[in-house]
């Protein structure tokens, strides 16, 4: 009798390290499943990140990156001009859309409209406080990704020099009303390039205005 009891303890005893052994096995390959998926997971989210911030497609002949039209956040070069040159040409302190070129906590820019359209609002990474608006253009920013910063005076526009910034666009301006005022500037050739630049990426929606 004492022999049965012996066996049937040992039997048991051998089940229950078993059944430990088993359960202990398979919690790790458990648990890295998990970690696989959580990295799997974030690496996603971050490639998604990296494409909703900018477009590249190209650069301009300064060597600065040209973005798609969806691009919210840009990288560009920078200069400075003022109503007080007194350019040839130039309509006193009026700006291309024939309003007062402003400064203060909203700022004139000039920009190629075909990039950036009349009425484009962005903020200068740096500079929380103020709020640049697109109104004016210039023959010499046609074709680049340079937009031309207000200065009332000369000294702040000598201050101002060249550089490079990182703008966050805050709202786009209107392709249509680009088109339309530039449809009748047509004799001037920076005007053209800009008009025919904006009507071969908007196609018939701007043609007829």
């Amino acid at each position: 009798m004492k022999h049965y009891f012996a066996k049937t303890g040992i039997i048991l005893l051998t089940f229950m390290v078993f059944s430990s052994c088993a359960s202990s096995g398979s919690s790790p390959s458990a648990s890295s499943k998990k970690k696989t998926t959580k990295k799997t997971y974030s690496k996603k989210n971050t490639v998604t990140k990296k494409k909703s911030y900018s477009k590249r497609i190209g650069k301009d002949k300064h060597g600065m990156p040209t973005y798609s039209d969806s691009s919210r956040t840009r990288y560009l070069r920078a200069t400075a001009y003022s109503h007080m040159e007194k350019e040839v040409g130039a309509p006193g302190r009026y700006n291309a859309a024939g309003s007062i070129l402003k400064y203060g906590k909203t700022r004139s820019v000039g920009a190629d409209w075909s990039r950036l359209p009349l009425g484009t609002k962005f903020k200068i990474v740096g500079k929380p406080g103020i709020t640049y608006v697109v109104d004016d253009y210039g023959s010499a920013l046609v074709g680049t990704n340079t937009i031309d910063m207000f200065h009332p005076s000369l000294r702040g526009m000598r201050k101002w020099g060249t550089r490079k910034v990182t703008i966050k666009i805050i709202q786009m301006g209107s392709w249509k009303r680009s088109a339309k005022l530039l449809k009748g500037r047509l004799h001037a050739k920076h005007c053209r390039k800009m008009y025919y630049a904006i009507k071969r990426k908007r196609g018939y929606s701007v043609a007829s205005n």
